[in-house]
């Protein structure tokens, strides 16, 4: 044994095979000569009945004296019980962020993800789960380890997305194809709660033990508030009747018209089964949508527009796309290009959907009414109320569908405050829509007998 110095270690020469030196000053603490002639600093010690080592560093990086301080510090928290080489292990061991998510989105493409309802997310979910996690979570912090995280990185993680740190412009699978990564509010705010999902998945797969996105202040995302005035009611319906006149956008125009009319998600309409219109019972029989199975009444303005898409159609999907039997992929696209130019430029399709939400509750319907009328997962409530209550439902969508659609007509409505037979029901909205605007000859109303 000797002093461990700068004079014995520059004098080590290398062996056949690696050898120690130890410290005769400070036990535990030693010098490893390798057989290349490499030098490195270490300690040993004893824990849990095993020998550890634990290595500092090599020698040029570290001197004698430095490496013995930093040896008495870690020879300090094993005599008070700490491991250091089992800690260094762990840490080498713990995954990444950027890990935590590919067995994370390796479940999610199985199925063992359950999303709301305690349903398997559907594929278009898991699409947009996957495009945050490439383009934003990822780029931020896929590199960090998911035990090292904060409540204050993931604060940062929420200001970076709003900030527009992630935005740009990405190539997609398509040929010339692009996607425009934006940041802002809205996409942070979902961002962030995905990030929380998946720090859960890492709690629950024993990963951590905390997850540090509880409690995170998200913004609130004001872009679902908007709704469309009476007015843009008027200009969309004009909108809608230059396009199906010109005919480019004809098939997009007749999709937002139904979307319009019933409050429906984009995607239930556009992929629109034949099969799903229950056109005698006036509602639509969606197989699968984002609540699962779900029946919706529909008012009469629907039940003609889906009538002539049945007569027009032969395929499986009403609102058919390019190709064999596909659904009609380029409506975003179209949607755009009918709204180019105007004032009500920029507005998603969900507005619309909002928007008949707004107005079915300026007629005075319930919560409830408006929820089922949409296909809002409710619970048990919504699920009884529209097994025993399918006339007033259907009497509801025929009021609100009505009343939107006489706006998109262009009419000026001076009050908002009703039968399963058509001709009835026909009669019964003409003298509601007459009597909202102050006695309008039938001629000039939608839906007149």
């Amino acid at each position: 044994m000797a002093k461990l110095t700068k004079r014995i270690v520059d004098g080590a020469g290398a062996g056949e095979k690696d050898y120690f030196i130890w410290d005769e000053e400070l036990p535990g603490f030693g010098l490893r000569v390798f057989a290349s002639g490499k030098r490195s600093y270490l300690i040993q010690y004893r824990a849990q009945g095993r020998t550890r080592r634990y290595t500092i560093g090599l020698h040029g990086v570290w001197t004698a004296e430095t490496a013995r301080q930093e040896a008495k510090i870690q020879l300090g928290r094993v005599a008070k019980g700490e491991n250091p080489a089992e800690e260094r292990h762990i840490n080498h061991r713990a995954i990444t962020v950027k890990e935590l998510c590919k067995l994370y989105v390796a479940d999610l493409e199985a199925g063992l993800i359950l999303g709301k309802g305690n349903r398997p997310k559907k594929a278009s979910t898991i699409g947009t789960d996957k495009g945050r996690i490439k383009r934003h979570i990822l780029p931020l912090i896929g590199t960090r380890k998911v035990k090292d995280l904060t409540k204050a990185d993931i604060n940062k993680v929420l200001k970076d997305v709003m900030a527009g740190k992630t935005a740009r412009i990405v190539k997609t699978e398509k040929l010339r194809g692009k996607s425009i990564v934006r940041g802002g509010v809205g996409t942070a705010t979902r961002t962030v709660g995905l990030l929380g999902g998946i720090l859960t998945y890492a709690v629950d797969a024993g990963i951590i033990d905390l997850n540090p996105a509880h409690g995170i202040r998200k913004p609130k995302d004001n872009t679902r508030d908007r709704r469309l005035t009476e007015a843009e009611y008027r200009l969309l319906g004009q909108l809608l009747r230059d396009a199906k006149e010109d005919g480019q956008y004809a098939l997009a125009a007749e999709v937002a018209h139904v979307i319009a009319l019933t409050g429906a998600r984009r995607g239930e309409i556009i992929t629109l089964a034949r099969t799903e219109a229950d056109i005698d019972a006036s509602c639509l029989r969606l197989a699968d949508s984002k609540e699962g199975k779900s029946v919706r009444a529909i008012g009469l303005p629907v039940v003609e527009a889906l009538e002539a898409r049945i007569e027009a159609t032969s395929g499986t999907y009403l609102f058919p796309g390019r190709g064999e039997d596909n659904a009609f992929g380029a409506f975003p696209q179209h949607w755009h290009k009918i709204l180019a130019g105007s004032e009500l430029e920029g507005i998603t399709p969900h507005v619309l959907r909002h928007s008949f939400a707004s107005i079915g509750n300026d007629l005075g319907f319930t919560e409830v009414t408006i929820a089922a009328l949409v296909g809002h997962s409710k619970g048990s409530t919504t699920s009884k109320y529209i097994h025993t209550l399918d006339t007033a439902l259907v009497m509801a969508a025929d009021t609100i569908s009505g009343y939107i659609q006489g706006l998109l007509d262009g009419i000026e409505f001076k009050q908002t405050a009703y039968a399963l037979n058509r001709n009835s029901r026909k009669a019964a909205l003409a003298r509601f829509l007459q009597n909202a605007i102050g006695g309008a000859d039938d001629s000039s109303l939608p839906l007149a007998a």
